[in-house]
C-alpha cells in the first residue's frame, strides 16, 4: 500500500484468527493490552477490512463509520522496525513501541465495544521492517507474535513494499514467519497480496509465491494491488485473470481453487500516478470479486474516504479522495462484500487439490 502519496508496489500477507478463544495477558497491568474481547467474526469480514492510519493526522472514529456502512473491520497501519537503530522489536511507523502503546489499543477497544475487530499491518512503503532487521524467520515471527499477544488479534497484515520485497533473503522470512505464526496460533487466516502487473504480478511477486510453495506454506488468500499504472476497470480485471492464471500455474491449482484463493486490494479516489478510482469502478469490481468467488476486497484507505477539492499541483492526498462521493462510500462497497458472501465461508476450508505438493 502506498503510505499516503507514495508509490504502491507492495507484497502483503494478512493473517487473521477466525474461531480462536481469546484469554486476557498476564501482563495486563504492565503493558496495557486491549481489555475487550475480539468477537467471532466470519474470516470474509477480515478479507473486507479496509487500511486505516490510526495515528496519522485526524483519523476516523471508526465506531462511527461501523455505524454508518456496516464495516464490523479494519486494518491498522503500520508496524515496522524502530527507526534509526534498527533492531528486532516491533514499532508503530517505526516510531511507538507496541509494548508500551495505550492510543492505539484504545481504538481496538472501541471497535470491538462496537461489534467488530482489526487487523494489524505490517510493512508500508518506504520503511524499515523486521524481516530485513530481525536475525532469523524465528526471531521475525517472535516480533510479530508480540503484537498478536498485546492486541489479542485474530488478523494480522504483512504490507511487504520497497525496499524489503526486492530483497529474496528478507522476503524469505517474512513469508516462513508467517508460516509459523499459522502453526503456532491454531485457526489463523493467511492472505498474501503481491503487486500487479499485466501479466499477473512482478518478478519480485513471483519469487514470493515460489518460496511460499518452496516452503510448503498454504495460505487461504492471494491478492493483487491494480492500482499506479492500470487507468481503468477493464485494464485491472485483466491484470486480476492474469493473476488467476498465475495462482494455478505456480500451485497447481483448478480455477475454483484459485479463484478462491484470489482477491484484490484497490485505491480510492486519485492514485500516486494520476488515475481516478469512482465508486462505479469498485461497484463493477465488487460484483466480478463476488460472482468468481474471490476471498479478499479491500482498499487504501479509510483516512481518505471523504470528498475534497483537489489540489491545484494534482497532488494525490493522505485525507481525502479527490473524486466527487459522500463519506465513507468506499468503505460502505468493502461492508457489502462481506455481507454478500458471509453465506459463502469465504476463504474458509478450501482444501488444494491433491496434485499439489504443498500443505498446512
Amino acid at each position: 500500500m502506498p503510505k499516503f502519496s507514495a508509490l504502491a508496489t507492495a507484497v502483503a500477507v494478512s493473517v487473521g484468527v477466525a474461531t480462536a478463544s481469546w484469554t486476557m495477558p498476564s501482563s495486563a497491568a504492565s503493558t496495557n493490552p486491549v481489555t475487550i474481547a475480539p468477537p467471532t467474526l466470519p474470516a470474509n469480514w477480515y478479507g473486507s477490512a479496509p487500511y486505516v492510519t490510526p495515528l496519522y493526522g485526524n483519523p476516523p472514529d471508526l465506531p462511527k463509520v461501523m455505524a454508518a456502512t456496516g464495516q464490523k473491520t479494519f486494518q491498522l497501519t503500520f508496524i515496522q522496525a524502530p527507526r534509526g537503530g534498527g533492531g528486532c522489536t516491533p514499532t508503530w511507523d517505526g516510531a511507538v513501541p507496541v509494548s508500551t502503546d495505550t492510543a492505539v489499543a484504545r481504538i481496538i477497544d472501541g471497535v470491538r465495544l462496537a461489534g467488530g475487530d482489526v487487523s494489524v499491518s505490517i510493512g508500508g512503503y518506504g520503511g524499515t521492517n523486521l524481516g530485513q532487521t530481525c536475525g532469523s524467520a524465528e526471531a521475525t515471527a517472535s516480533a510479530y507474535q508480540q503484537v498478536i499477544d498485546k492486541y489479542a488479534l485474530r488478523a494480522l497484515d504483512f504490507n511487504l513494499e520497497e525496499p524489503e520485497y526486492s530483497d529474496p533473503v528478507a522476503t524469505r522470512k517474512e513469508v516462513r514467519a508467517a508460516q509459523i505464526l499459522q502453526r503456532r496460533n491454531p485457526g489463523l487466516y493467511i492472505s498474501v497480496t503481491t503487486v500487479a502487473a499485466p501479466s499477473g504480478t512482478t518478478p519480485q511477486g513471483q519469487n514470493l509465491l515460489n518460496t511460499a510453495k518452496s516452503l510448503h506454506f498454504t495460505p487461504n488468500n492471494y491478492s493483487i494491488m491494480p492500482f499506479n499504472g492500470f487507468p481503468d476497470v477493464r485494464s485491472q480485471i485483466a491484470a486480476i485473470e492474469a493473476f488467476h492464471g498465475v495462482l494455478m500455474s505456480t500451485f497447481g491449482w483448478d480455477s475454483a481453487t484459485a479463484f478462491a484463493h484470489e482477491g484484490m486490494s484497490l485505491m480510492n479516489g486519485r492514485s500516486d500516478f494520476g488515475e481516478y478510482y469512482t465508486q462505479a469502478d469498485f461497484q463493477t469490481l465488487l460484483d466480478y470479486s463476488i460472482s468468481r468467488g474471490m476471498s479478499r476486497y479491500t482498499f487504501w484507505s479509510l483516512n481518505r474516504d471523504h470528498p475534497c477539492t483537489p489540489p491545484a499541483n494534482g497532488q494525490t492526498l493522505g485525507t481525502c479522495s479527490s473524486v466527487p462521493q459522500h463519506h465513507w462510500d468506499f468503505t460502505r462497497l468493502t461492508a457489502q462484500f462481506a455481507q454478500r458472501t458471509s453465506a459463502m465461508k469465504v476463504g474458509v476450508g478450501v482444501a488444494p487439490p491433491a496434485r499439489a505438493t504443498h500443505r498446512r
